[in-house]
């Protein structure tokens, strides 16, 4: 399995484990406002607003919370900001940090406090873009789907990776070819568990398992600030880290 797709399951098992839907909900809802107030209601023309309810239903989101979410975009929506930060962790660990916030001043000074009190440094933004890429990153629950005809099915719209994890399909799709995987699914009538745009280290580096927790320690400080969406880092997730992750 990729270091990227490694790293996505560890995070799907471990906030099964922490039970951290709470925060899941949060960063969805924000995810609906932003897609609202881009596109608008309609979801069928609002590929980002589609994107959003898959990824509610995929986290089991109540009906009546992904209906106030769409309802608070008409008023709440205009404040929300997105924002990137770029920085390094120990050991050179680039780190991306995308975030939607209603304060900008707030959210710059708890990311660089975060990254100072765990030994990191805040840097410019656009600094380490080129050593990410965008991905079209799908979920799917395995169910009775057969493997080889399920990716025969897909494959035409944009298969970069296939990979079985697991009770789920995780598939990898280029930035340009999200779209067609996702009207491809809705075609054979599947719901992702999650549909997401990731960004992907296309230059990963290794760690002893030491210092991989170190810095997956500031990864998870990150992920539990409430104005944070995702945290992406480049960091060679091998067997033994991620056995030691889950232990």
């Amino acid at each position: 399995m990729s270091g990227h797709n490694k790293w996505s399951t560890i995070k799907r098992k471990k906030g099964a484990l922490d039970a951290k839907r709470s925060k899941i909900f949060s960063r969805i809802v924000k995810e609906i406002v932003i897609a609202v107030r881009e596109g608008g209601q309609d979801a069928d023309s609002n590929p980002r607003l589609r994107m959003a309810l898959a990824n509610a239903k995929g986290a089991n989101m109540p009906k009546d919370n992904i209906q106030r979410a769409i309802s608070k975009a008409e008023k709440d929506g205009a404040s929300l900001q997105e924002i990137t930060f770029e920085g390094y962790a120990p050991h050179g660990i680039a780190i991306f940090v995308e975030c939607l916030s209603d304060n900008n001043k707030r959210t710059v000074s708890n990311i660089r406090s975060i990254f100072s009190k765990r030994g990191g440094n805040l840097g410019t933004n656009g600094s380490l873009t080129f050593l990410f890429d965008r991905k079209g990153v799908f979920t799917v629950e395995k169910g009775e789907l057969d493997p080889e005809e399920f990716e025969l099915e897909i494959i035409d719209a944009g298969v970069e990776e296939f990979e079985v994890e697991d009770d789920v399909f995780i598939i990898t799709t280029a930035l340009e070819d999200f779209g067609a995987m996702q009207k491809k699914l809705d075609e054979l009538g599947i719901e992702p568990q999650s549909a997401e745009l990731q960004r992907i280290a296309n230059n990963t580096k290794a760690l002893s398992i030491d210092d991989a927790k170190q810095v997956l320690g500031l990864v998870d400080a990150f992920e539990e600030d409430d104005d944070v969406q995702y945290v992406y880092h480049n960091i060679e997730m091998t067997d033994e880290i991620a056995t030691a992750l889950e232990e």
